[in-house]
């Protein structure tokens, strides 16, 4: 999946000492998937996720037929274990640009609820929902609503 970099170079190992350590910034990403002041994004980085301007490559993405407009948004690979029974419906779509939990609160759901959004997405998607999703995509970027 295509994206601009908005994070330091090795925040993986960065994010994996922390877990280690079990620092704050450790336990957050445990508990919640997501660290909301996150020492790895760069200056850049924060302008890119406010905007949302990170997943604008994806579209290259979407071009090639590798992703879909709306649907799931892609996992990390560390996180399939802890999506347990999700895991397999998620997989079964194409992910997406954009999906239910962008607008249903982005940033601010925690990880259950992301799983959740999206398995109900897979079970009851359609044509009309995926219009609405991107009108609601499209407003809240414009609002800057949930982004980091």
């Amino acid at each position: 999946m295509y994206k601009f970099r908005t994070m330091v170079v090795g925040a993986e190992d960065i994010l994996k000492k922390h877990i280690e350590e079990e620092t704050d910034i450790g336990k957050e990403y445990l508990e919640h998937k997501k660290i909301k002041n996150d020492p790895r994004i760069t200056k850049v980085g924060k302008f890119l996720r406010a905007t949302s301007l990170d997943e604008f490559p994806q579209f290259i993405n979407v071009i090639k037929g590798q992703m879909s407009l709306v649907g799931p948004r892609p996992y990390l690979p560390r996180e399939k274990e802890d999506m347990g029974e999700y895991y397999e419906y998620i997989v079964k779509m194409k992910p997406g640009v954009t999906g239910p939990w962008q607008v249903a609160g982005r940033n601010n759901l925690e990880f259950e609820d992301r799983l959740e959004l999206d398995r109900e997405y897979c079970d009851r998607r359609g044509n009309r929902r995926d219009i609405r999703i991107v009108f609601k995509t499209i407003m809240k970027v414009l609002k800057k609503e949930g982004a980091i």
